[in-house]
């Protein structure tokens, strides 16, 4: 008898199931489908006044990078509260949140980004343990050369055009969903 952990049980198959339009990896003895899917990170644009938070990564990729608080959804968790639990995770930042600034799909590794406009609560914040430091900025002062993901550069000039707009309708891609910024576009 095959346990779930050998190689010939479980998903393992790959063909179309019926009533589908893509090969899956499959079970050939039970019909399980191995379904996989996107993966969301939530995150979000923390401002201070004029200035805004941006953490240094201290996980790969991008390690020592710039970068917003972000990260993948957990399960059982709303984008709103996973906004606010990644800001409190990289930047000890806690955080009122003003409304969805933009969804960006990464197609290309497979995400899609959720991304909040945030107000910071109380301007002290510090690093957490997935960040080298974390610094407040003025648009003059941003490390643009040491940003760690185009994602980062592009909810940056949405929040800064939407801190202009009475009415802000969350932005997408700034290039066709199929494009990507580079090969770190990873967030």
């Amino acid at each position: 008898m095959s346990t779930p952990s050998s190689p010939d049980s479980g998903p393992r198959v790959e063909r179309t199931p019926a009533g589908d339009d893509r090969p899956r990896l499959t079970c050939p003895d039970c019909g399980y489908i191995a379904y996989e899917n996107p993966r969301i990170v939530v995150g979000s644009v923390p401002r201070l006044g004029a200035r805004f938070l941006l953490c240094r990564r201290a996980i790969p990729p991008r390690v020592g990078y710039w970068t917003l608080p972000a990260g993948y959804l957990e399960l059982h968790e709303s984008t709103e509260d996973g906004a606010r639990r990644e800001a409190m995770e990289e930047a000890n930042a806690a955080l009122a949140l003003d409304g969805l600034l933009a969804v960006y799909n990464l197609v290309h590794i497979n995400q899609v980004q959720m991304i909040y406009r945030a107000r910071l609560l109380d301007p002290a914040v510090a690093a957490g343990p997935e960040s080298q430091a974390v610094g407040l900025f003025v648009w003059s002062e941003i490390p643009w050369q040491a940003l760690a993901f185009p994602s980062v550069r592009w909810a940056l000039e949405h929040e800064r055009a939407a801190a202009r707009t009475p009415v802000w309708l969350p932005a997408g891609n700034p290039e066709p969903p199929g494009g990507h910024g580079g090969p770190h576009d990873a967030g």
